[in-house]
């Protein structure tokens, strides 16, 4: 609305202000967990995140804080990511990308091991940057698979965990940490993680509810499966998780231009004309169903380009819920609000979650009876 003022017998055209409001957070539920690091310039999210999850579960169950290696789950991986490419003549992914199941594998065949242990840096580096290891090893495997010497080499593999120590460290067999001796395996009993107690959830309307499926995105290179439940019952299982104590690793997409670790939101405003003001205050966001969830996904403007840790829950000024999402891009206060945390609200939870992780005790009873676990 235009308002006219008079004014020493002139009339003034005033346009109001604007009806934004900005944001006022309070919190609902804060877990514990690690301070929040960066990734550097590598696309292992899926390990830094999903690290970060297990360092919260070991607190959740011993109240020990443990700084995990991400590189040590990152060496394992290459290898079983080469073969698969290799084996399937470059008919499959093969870059720095995965996914928190990933990880889990990786515990239960090689265990975990501290950061003090394996950092995957060099005592010249700071900060971790693997572009130019990805390069040397993407040039390898898709030589491998070319076959130029028409007879594959039967040391290709201990050629690709050469390189992986020339630029990550040789795996470590044992190590002293606070005092003990340890193997990555023994180390793992120590922090009472069980492997097998972490579950993978997701929501789509592609495949029946209540079952087990394998979603076909990019990075999911080892063919894990999900349990696929309604979205509603999803968002369900998140709000459960926090309120039980359990934190959750999410997959999701954070290509949207309402996402903004800048700013320290995530949101889905109604009407796209607001994308940019919503980073700076509330305004009214789109009612997102299972539809249109599903819209996007096969549409392509829902991809799985980033794994974050949700370690809690906020309200905003009107009572609007969101999740507090904890990011590995670092604490630079000049590109991440926050401390390095991203609000996500429901509407964005709920449109651009991919999947979660959680323990399967952090399931409500009814769906964990429907999922049969």
């Amino acid at each position: 609305m235009r308002i006219l003022f008079f004014f020493f017998g002139i009339f003034f055209l005033s346009f109001p202000l604007s009806a934004q409001t900005p944001y006022q957070f309070t919190e609902v539920i804060d877990l514990e967990t690690t301070p929040v690091i960066s990734q550097g310039r590598t696309g292992t999210c899926w390990s830094f995140s999903t690290s970060s999850f297990l360092e919260s579960e070991i607190m959740r169950r011993t109240g020990k804080q443990i700084d995990l290696s991400e590189m040590y789950t990152v060496r394992n991986i290459y290898p079983l990511k080469a073969e698969n490419f290799v084996m399937r003549q470059g008919k499959a992914q093969f870059s720095e990308g995965g996914l928190a199941h990933d990880v889990i594998n990786s515990v239960a065949m090689y265990g975990l091991v501290p950061n003090e242990a394996y950092s995957g840096l060099f005592p010249s580096e700071e900060n971790h940057n693997h572009a130019e290891l990805i390069a040397v090893l993407e040039a390898m495997v898709k030589t491998y698979v070319e076959n130029p010497g028409r007879s594959l080499s039967s040391t290709w593999k201990k050629a690709v965990a050469s390189v992986l120590d020339v630029y990550l460290g040789k795996n470590p067999e044992t190590f002293t940490y606070e005092g003990k001796q340890y193997t990555p395996k023994t180390f793992l009993t120590m922090t009472t993680l069980e492997p097998s107690d972490y579950v993978t959830i997701t929501s789509f309307a592609h495949a029946p509810f209540y079952s087990e499926f394998i979603l076909n995105i990019p990075d999911n290179w080892s063919n894990g499966s999900m349990y696929n439940v309604p979205l509603d019952e999803m968002i369900s299982i998140v709000d459960h998780a926090l309120e039980q104590g359990f934190s959750v690793e999410l997959d999701c997409d954070v290509s949207e231009r309402t996402f903004s670790s800048k700013d320290g939101v995530a949101v889905v405003p109604k009407d796209s004309e607001n994308n940019i003001k919503a980073l700076q205050g509330i305004y009214p966001e789109a009612v997102v169903t299972q539809e249109f969830r599903q819209q996007e996904f096969e549409n392509y403007s829902t991809t799985d380009d980033h794994l974050m840790h949700i370690t809690g829950m906020l309200r905003d000024q009107n009572g609007t819920k969101y999740y507090k999402v904890k990011n590995s891009w670092g604490t630079d206060e000049s590109r991440n609000a926050n401390g390095g945390y991203v609000y996500f609200s429901e509407a964005y939870m709920r449109l651009k979650a991919i999947s979660i992780m959680v323990h399967k005790d952090a399931v409500p009873k009814n769906t964990s009876k429907k999922l049969n676990f």
